[in-house]
């Protein structure tokens, strides 16, 4: 029997990306749901927690630069 194909890493950060928005269409996240792998959703999570963070520092420090 065939097996579903895995998602690679970068498909993995697309789908944690569009996460961060809540913008998912369902055959989408069913799709996702069914061929992402977990370990590579939690690290791609993580980064993105990161950049978002690194993101937010970057504006403060330019909003209160005198």
């Amino acid at each position: 029997m065939n097996e579903p194909r895995k998602a690679n890493f970068g498909a993995t950060m697309k789908a944690v990306f569009w996460s961060f928005f809540g913008v998912r269409k369902r055959k989408d996240y069913e799709h996702d749901a069914a061929n992402l792998n977990p370990v590579h959703v939690i690290v791609g999570a993580l980064i993105g927690v990161a950049i978002f963070i690194g993101v937010l520092v970057f504006v403060v420090k330019l909003a209160v630069a005198k």
